[in-house]
């Protein structure tokens, strides 16, 4: 892609002419995806980056800051944070020690933004094959400056020997306390104050309730749009669905999303926002590259729109199997995360995509 003229904090730039160079993005031509109240133009060019300087793995997830910049985490080591400003110029990349890196969250803590950092700890080496590795979270400020470390769950005594961690995902509640989805790992949620202390984990495998059972928790965040009842969204992917549980880990209700291998949730106004990494075909292969898309569900968990997808269908109240669009409709490989802007527009980033950057969905 162009390069834009100029300098930018941290990086190095291309050269470039005298003259200043004006990106424009430009929209699919005559290409509208979404459903309902939830439709948005396309853009496939949004990002300004040269793939030479900043090469790309994959890209995992994506937030916003407190000065409106774009936040972007991948897992290629030359620059694991990448940050865009909302035209898709892009200002700033750093960090080179998070091969595995997955998971990012922002929470402001007085006036200061700080980050959330999760590497899961699979990784790609320098000959491409894929490896594992125990993961770990972090917690910096916003320009990546470490606060602290959050310790291995086993030198804490919450994880027995034989038990992984390798997280996916932080969220933070409003009194500071943050949990950790051990989504590769074994599928706990460990909550901790916001001093890091332990307080308690849940879910897991084999539990006498299975409604506490989770299976791939990919994702994990904090729910206040009832603010005199706030709850904890979980993934558990492979269940095709998002569970719900009290702050202090009490089960309340599965939502079933059929088909849809659902990563993050992603929470803006009433309506909560996820990638979907694959879907299940027609077929009925639960495995299958390149079905991703995003869906979007309103306050009652009812899916209101899915870019890139087929059109949601409910039958006597229960949704039906959810699949990816088809012709040109079919923008996405695989939804790993979404950012929502101000103005409700979407920024959705891409695991496994041929090493592409966000795109962007502009709604109308």
């Amino acid at each position: 892609m162009q390069q834009a003229a100029g300098s930018a904090i941290g990086m190095a730039v291309l050269p470039t002419s005298s003259f200043a160079i004006i990106h424009k993005p430009k929209p699919v031509a005559d290409l509208i995806i979404g459903q309902n109240t939830h439709r948005y133009k396309v853009y496939t060019d949004w990002a300004q980056m040269s793939a030479i300087q900043h090469p790309l793995l994959n890209c995992h997830e994506m937030v916003m800051d407190s000065k409106g910049r774009l936040l972007m985490l991948g897992d290629h080591i030359q620059n694991n944070i990448l940050v865009f400003d909302k035209s898709g110029k892009l200002l700033d990349a750093w960090g080179t020690q998070y091969p595995g890196g997955h998971g990012l969250t922002l929470s402001q803590e007085g006036e200061e933004d700080v980050l959330f950092i999760v590497d899961c700890g699979w990784f790609q080496t320098r000959t491409g094959k894929w490896k594992k590795q125990a993961g770990r979270v972090v917690k910096t400020n916003i320009d990546g400056d470490l606060i602290f470390n959050v310790g291995h769950p086993s030198t804490m005594g919450i994880y027995q020997a034989d038990e992984p961690f390798m997280p996916t995902e932080v969220a933070v509640a409003p009194n500071g306390d943050f949990y950790i989805a051990d989504g590769y790992g074994s599928d706990y949620i460990i909550q901790y104050n916001h001093k890091g202390e332990y307080i308690r984990h849940f879910g897991g495998h084999n539990n006498e309730d299975k409604n506490y059972d989770l299976h791939n928790a990919h994702g994990v965040a904090v729910d206040v749009r009832d603010p005199n009842a706030p709850k904890l969204i979980v993934t558990s992917r492979n269940d095709y669905s998002f569970k719900y549980f009290t702050l202090d880990g009490k089960f309340i209700k599965t939502v079933q999303l059929p088909g849809a291998f659902v990563c993050r949730p992603v929470l803006k106004g009433q309506h909560l926002y996820a990638g979907v990494c694959w879907s299940v075909t027609p077929e009925g292969k639960k495995w299958h590259p390149n079905t991703g898309f995003v869906t979007v569900l309103n306050e009652k968990d009812e899916v209101v729109s899915n870019p890139g997808g087929q059109a949601p269908v409910y039958k006597d109240g229960q949704l039906q199997p959810m699949l990816q669009a088809t012709g040109a409709e079919k923008v996405f490989n695989h939804g790993h995360d979404v950012c929502v802007d101000e103005d409700e527009n979407l920024y959705v980033c891409q695991w496994n995509a041929n090493k592409t950057p966000p795109i962007k969905l502009e709604r109308v």
